[in-house]
């Protein structure tokens, strides 16, 4: 018996298809932007700020300086942005400071 391939796909469509499909992938964007939180933000933000976490499409960061707190959010709208442009998705809708 011989079993016909109609359709071909490379192994990396396949692995990509089943992340998306299991929700691994957001998982793993989200990991990989608090991973390069110092490279994105810079070293003097990153060392002010703790507790980065990602629930619901939203990124909440823990701010220790009163000054980088209004920085963040002057900025907020194009760190979005760019954090999304990061990763190439839209997995955040807005960022929580406190």
């Amino acid at each position: 018996m011989v079993i016909r391939r109609t359709q071909t796909r490379a192994l990396k469509e396949i692995i990509e298809d089943i992340l998306k499909e299991s929700g691994i992938d957001q998982k793993l964007k989200e990991r990989e932007l608090i991973s390069h939180w110092e490279e994105i933000v810079g070293r003097n933000i990153a060392r002010s700020t703790t507790d980065l976490a990602i629930h619901d499409r939203k990124l909440f960061i823990k701010v220790r300086s009163a000054v980088v707190k209004n920085e963040l959010i002057m900025i907020r709208e194009g760190l979005l942005q760019e954090l999304n442009r990061r990763v190439g998705d839209q997995i955040l809708d807005e960022i929580i400071i406190r």
